[in-house]
């Protein structure tokens, strides 16, 4: 074969497969021989940079959970719990330990925390445990060890323990005399039930005495002496105590009148069980009717209807739970955290004892297995009036982004009108709007809008007041925009598009606006998305100093109000810690997105 047919040959299969091959030959053809557009360059740029793509994926995924989760975590402003406050992230409220499961023999339930022990008189504790920076209740007193345990009672920042030889040991927060025994418990008579409260603690005898020890001045526990030697069960509500007598009586243990002690006429008699929930208290009687009385707002009175005789009674914090005869479970009231959601597993088995207290239940069947249900925790814990954080994260970052992106919006219009007009007209009209424009973005900002918020804010609403806010910040952000599109007009209106819509008769304001604008909207892009960024800085700023969105509304600005002391920083760093990420992660995620984009539009930033 000669050397032209080979080469001839050669031309012709290599032609023949790069026509026929595999379809991504041609498509790799095609695209190295069809022009681009601008725009179709910019996103290739664009997609290719993987800082930016990041943050894109993680500002999305951010927007979208503020956007929507707000749907199913609601804001209650009104929300606080002092039982609550400044609790530490984690799930671990009703994680029993492996070793008190296989073998409860009493539980007690604290505001964060559980204390129990088994059949062996071993004592356990679990839950969050940090009652103030320098006591935690884990730290148990030397006494305790050695000791075999028979009862315990958990209080709001103490516990009890009953040894086997008659001895209460106390520990925990002591500053209000909570700790501080009534020796005459211990000496007239067994005890037969102990319970602890909100700084107070009571014991009764075998004899029928009670005995009480703590702050008294705000719970209610003066016990009258003619009251003594009758009593067979005592419970506490946030203030006051109310007692069972052993002629069944429900008794008010207390010397001020108020609502707890204006006690219905049918409970002089034929009562079996007494309890008592933060506001309320329940009586049950012979035939297994339950009467509650007192301030029951959240749902306390709503007790369910049963086939089946109620024989026991438990309170919470603002809900009840009772067991009937035939070994059915019933709980009413508050379900904010879940604590009247029966589990089918609590059920499964014949009941034995069911423990119930602030917002955690804890039922043990009579094979020994226990079931929880109610408050297990927060995911990122809770503030100084025991709000949900991880709630108020979301609804704030609902806030804090609508009031940048529509300060942005302000801002992006006031600067496209005015560069647009002062680039295209230029003359006198330009020297006025820029002087206007030097005149605004001389204003010191934050101080300004500290001045105006204090001057008009208290006169107007919350909505008045956040609408102030997105409008404060558009109007005092648009300078930057204005000049950047003055500058870009400048050079666009010397191009020949624009002399010819001039020969055509397009009016003025539409070349400006429909045929120039329209042709550095990319610029305009990228320094709307970098002002998105300053914009969350800038509001949470004001909220953080307490000139911008006020609480109970939170922002994740606000949120950081109360964190600039140093107890929060040193003792409760989940308060400023997951607010500062959030707004961190955003605003960089932002500023990526809008490198990306200007580094995507500039050509000189792209490699030939």
């Amino acid at each position: 074969m000669s050397k032209d047919k080979k080469k001839s040959k050669g031309f012709s299969s290599t032609l023949f497969g790069r026509l026929f091959g595999k379809k991504q030959d041609i498509d790799s053809i095609l695209q190295e021989e069809q022009m681009q557009s601008p725009m179709r360059t910019v996103i290739k740029n664009f997609l290719s940079n993987k800082l930016a793509m990041t943050g894109v994926i993680v500002f999305l995924c951010i927007f979208l959970f503020v956007l929507i989760a707000p749907m199913k975590y609601k804001l209650d402003l009104s929300f606080q719990e002092s039982t609550q406050t400044n609790i530490a992230p984690g799930f671990d409220m009703m994680k029993l330990p492996a070793e008190l499961k296989k073998n409860v023999a009493k539980i007690s339930i604290g505001p964060s925390y559980g204390v129990g022990i088994d059949k062996n008189g071993t004592f356990y504790i679990w839950g969050k445990t940090q009652i103030t920076p320098n006591i935690n209740l884990r730290n148990l007193p030397k006494e305790l060890y050695g000791k075999k345990v028979i009862d315990v009672a958990a209080g709001y920042d103490h516990v009890l323990a009953l040894t086997s030889d008659n001895e209460i040991i106390a520990w925990g927060n002591g500053r209000l005399k909570q700790l501080d025994v009534d020796p005459d418990a211990t000496r007239n008579g067994k005890i037969v039930q102990m319970i602890a409260g909100y700084q107070v603690s009571a014991v009764v005898t075998d004899k029928g005495n009670c005995y009480t020890w703590g702050n008294s001045a705000v719970t209610d526990v003066r016990v009258k002496q003619k009251q003594q030697g009758k009593i067979a069960k005592v419970a506490f509500t946030a203030d006051a105590m109310i007692g069972l007598s052993k002629e069944g009586e429900a008794l008010y243990l207390g010397s001020q009148k108020n609502m707890y002690s204006e006690i219905p006429e049918e409970l002089e008699s034929g009562v079996v069980d007494i309890a008592a929930s933060g506001q309320s208290c329940a009586a049950l009687k012979e035939d297994g009717k339950v009467v509650i009385w007192g301030s029951a707002t959240k749902g306390e009175k709503d007790v369910p209807e049963t086939a089946s005789k109620i024989v026991s009674l438990q309170g919470g914090r603002f809900h009840y739970t009772a067991l009937t005869e035939d070994g059915k479970l019933l709980a009413w009231g508050q379900n904010n955290y879940g604590q009247t959601d029966i589990p089918a597993n609590a059920t499964k088995e014949p009941i034995a004892n069911v423990y119930t207290g602030y917002y955690q239940n804890y039922v043990v069947s009579e094979s020994g297995k226990v079931a929880t249900f109610g408050l297990k925790g927060y995911l990122l814990g809770t503030d100084e009036l025991g709000r949900d954080l991880f709630n108020r994260l979301i609804n704030g970052g609902k806030m804090t982004m609508t009031i940048g992106a529509i300060a942005v919006v302000i801002s992006t219009v006031l600067g496209i009108i005015i560069g647009g007009i002062s680039g295209f007209f230029g003359g006198k009209v330009d020297m006025v709007l820029q002087r206007i424009t030097e005149m605004v973005s001389s204003l010191p900002f934050l101080p300004f809008a500290m001045i105006l918020s204090s001057i008009v804010g208290g006169r107007m609403t919350e909505t008045q007041r956040i609408l102030m806010i997105m409008v404060v910040l558009g109007v005092l952000s648009w300078t930057g925009l204005a000049r950047l599109v003055r500058a870009q007009v400048l050079s666009e209106r010397e191009q020949e598009f624009v002399t010819a819509a001039r020969a055509m008769g397009v009016k003025q304001m539409s070349i400006v606006f429909k045929h120039i604008i329209p042709n550095v909207v990319s610029v305009i892009i990228v320094q709307a998305t970098l002002s998105f960024a300053t914009s969350m800085l800038t509001e949470s700023s004001l909220s953080f100093l307490g000139f911008g969105v006020a609480l109970p509304r939170p922002t994740w600005g606000n949120m950081l109000t109360g964190c600039f002391n140093s107890v929060v920083i040193q003792n409760y760093w989940w308060r400023w810690v997951f607010p500062s990420i959030i707004l961190g992660i955003c605003v960089i995620c932002i500023n990526l997105i809008g490198d990306g984009l200007r580094d995507a539009i500039d050509p000189k930033s792209n490699e030939r």
